[in-house]
């Protein structure tokens, strides 16, 4: 009767081992803050924005312009304003709000439209002021039919010394499942 006690008590104590193993590994990856930090003038990237934190869990920020963009703003036309701050590699549309301090956060999702075959210039101002170096950034675009294209080899040339996954760019229409297909893909490992 005490083998079996003996026993007994070691299957509980492996038992509890493993659970606080388990344990240790779902906090461990709760130490992965995320943040979704994005642009979206129609609505088609904050959407995919949502899905991030609704399945994360995690904070967002959005990026807004200080002079508001109108639906004129942003026509296919040489005459507009979003298409001349496309042309111009000067250009650094303000931002509205206070810049998000991403210290605490280890893996940042870069969301934008597609304009002009680039990301919007604000996505540029936004990464020159703020610190991301080490820090991983996965970047994803929406567009009605522009590809990714050299949207994202144009920002890691703001900050090369951050850890940048590949691009990839959602149409205007793509469905939930096929997006959280591809957030599955994802590895987020803890810090």
């Amino acid at each position: 009767m005490k083998k079996i006690a003996s026993v007994f008590v070691i299957l509980l104590l492996l038992i509890g081992v493993s659970a606080c193993n388990r344990k240790e590994t779902t906090e461990d990856n709760k130490n992965n803050k995320i943040i979704v930090v994005y642009f979206s003038y129609t609505g088609n990237t904050k959407r995919l924005v949502d899905y991030v934190v609704e399945k994360y869990d995690c904070d967002s920020y959005r990026i807004e312009a200080k002079d508001e963009y109108n639906k004129g703003d942003t026509v296919f036309d040489q005459n507009t304003r979003a298409y001349k701050e496309q042309h111009d590699p000067t250009c650094r549309p303000e931002i509205r709000y206070e810049l998000p301090d991403l210290k605490e956060y280890d893996t940042i999702f870069l969301a934008y439209p597609i304009w002009h075959g680039l990301a919007p210039k604000i996505i540029y101002t936004f990464l020159e002021n703020v610190d991301v170096d080490n820090k991983r950034i996965i970047p994803f675009c929406t567009s009605a039919n522009n590809p990714v294209g050299d949207s994202v080899n144009s920002l890691k040339h703001i900050k090369p010394d951050a850890l940048w996954d590949e691009g990839i760019r959602f149409a205007s229409t793509v469905e939930k499942k096929e997006f959280i297909r591809w957030l599955d893909s994802l590895v987020l490992s803890p810090a």
